[in-house]
């Protein structure tokens, strides 16, 4: 407790730029949070439907079942879903309906990037403001009354650099996260194009093949 109470003083002395770079940390975690909840919770594949689509003796009904069982949420679920639904119409009117579910789930997970691409920019940015601020302070102390009052001297350096160190120290937080979810967004997309590929090539093969159809039926 006394070393929250004495950080908490510290941060006092980065001036007024402190709380909105505070501000800026807690939306950062928010959105850290969420994101991470969001890839654990509905971003996963089971193992046990990559081994029902890859498997050649595979039926329908099953894929369908294990399918439904997921969590309406889940991202695969719902990519799967609009191919399953839609599997006796033409190629073409798949391609279509899977691209704009693909879209919509990009958009999903996206959601919140922004703001971490934001908080990357304008962190250090009130961060140079409250360095410039703390130096325009320290500097009129010392034109106007010398090395009279050398601890207000001390409070604007202090302010300048907290104000900086705080301002960078968000920013790369926020662009590791950053960089991390949108890579993790990137390998979510890129399996679920190769799932859909495989269930695609299955509805093909079936639509060529009647002996196919029927046993996978």
């Amino acid at each position: 407790m006394q070393d929250l109470y004495e950080s908490w003083n510290a941060l006092r002395y980065g001036g007024p730029m402190v709380y909105p770079l505070l501000a800026l940390a807690v939306i950062m975690v928010a959105i850290l949070l969420d994101k991470a909840y969001v890839y654990w919770r509905y971003a996963r594949l089971p193992a046990v439907l990559v081994r029902l689509i890859e498997h050649p003796g595979t039926r329908w009904s099953d894929l369908e079942r294990q399918v439904a069982a997921l969590d309406p949420r889940n991202c695969f679920a719902r990519f799967l879903r609009t191919i399953l639904r839609d599997r006796t119409q033409p190629s073409w009117w798949i391609e279509s309906r899977a691209g704009d579910e693909a879209q919509a789930i990009e958009r999903d997970l996206s959601r919140g990037l922004w703001v971490l691409e934001t908080i990357v920019t304008a962190a250090p940015l009130l961060g140079l403001l409250g360095t410039i601020t703390g130096m325009m302070r320290a500097f009129h102390l010392i034109g106007s009354k010398g090395l009279v009052d050398p601890n207000g001297v001390t409070s604007g350096v202090a302010e300048a650099l907290i104000a900086t160190a705080l301002g960078l120290l968000i920013a790369l937080i926020a662009l590791f996260g950053f960089n991390f979810f949108a890579r993790l967004q990137s390998r979510t997309l890129d399996e679920m194009e190769r799932v859909g590929t495989r269930v695609a090539d299955r509805i093909r093969l079936g639509a060529q093949d009647p002996e196919v159809r029927h046993e996978a039926a």
